[in-house]
């Protein structure tokens, strides 16, 4: 997979004919939408599996208790689909520069890219958002990364699943 430009996130609109349909979609369509916001397979069937969900937060609380079950497979599993998030192709070069840098070295010390929801932060402060949390995280153990790394990945969970509902 490619790097994408860090996305648009904070979506809180979503609509009941969503829900409706992610309820009612077949088990694998409801596992394809949840595999595209979190890349484990045992989340994804787990959270399909409770269907029908009444309300999008009964939605997001399983999402959530699926996240705080995953073992450490189903953490290295997911993380292995993530890819880290470059800058706006409008960003100076100087910033894509730095912000390559980081991921590498982020890369190179933890085995998986950088993970960070960046949801209710403007626009404008995201790549300093991304650089301050890799610079701050690369000095954790590993084992603290990845507890940090997990609850970044449950929270991105989140925002992607109530975007693809959303849509749905």
């Amino acid at each position: 997979m490619g790097s994408p430009a860090i996305p648009a996130q904070g979506v809180r609109h979503w609509h009941a004919d969503g829900l409706s349909g992610f309820n009612a979609a077949t088990p694998a369509a409801a596992e394809a939408l949840l595999l595209g916001c979190c890349g484990s397979r045992r989340w994804a069937e787990r959270v399909a599996a409770h269907r029908p969900y009444p309300t999008l937060d009964a939605l997001l609380a399983a999402a959530d208790e699926a996240g705080y079950d995953l073992s450490g497979a189903d953490l290295d599993e997911a993380l292995s689909h993530e890819t880290s998030a470059l800058p706006h192709p409008d960003a100076p070069p100087a910033a894509r520069t730095a912000l390559r840098a980081a991921h590498a070295a982020y890369e190179s010390s933890f085995g998986h890219a950088f993970v960070i929801s960046l949801d209710g932060v403007p626009a404008g402060e995201r790549l300093d958002r991304v650089l301050a949390g890799i610079r701050s995280r690369l000095g954790n153990e590993t084992e603290e990364e990845r507890a940090v790394a997990a609850e970044e990945l449950r929270r991105l969970a989140r925002t992607r699943l109530t975007r693809s509902i959303a849509a749905w």
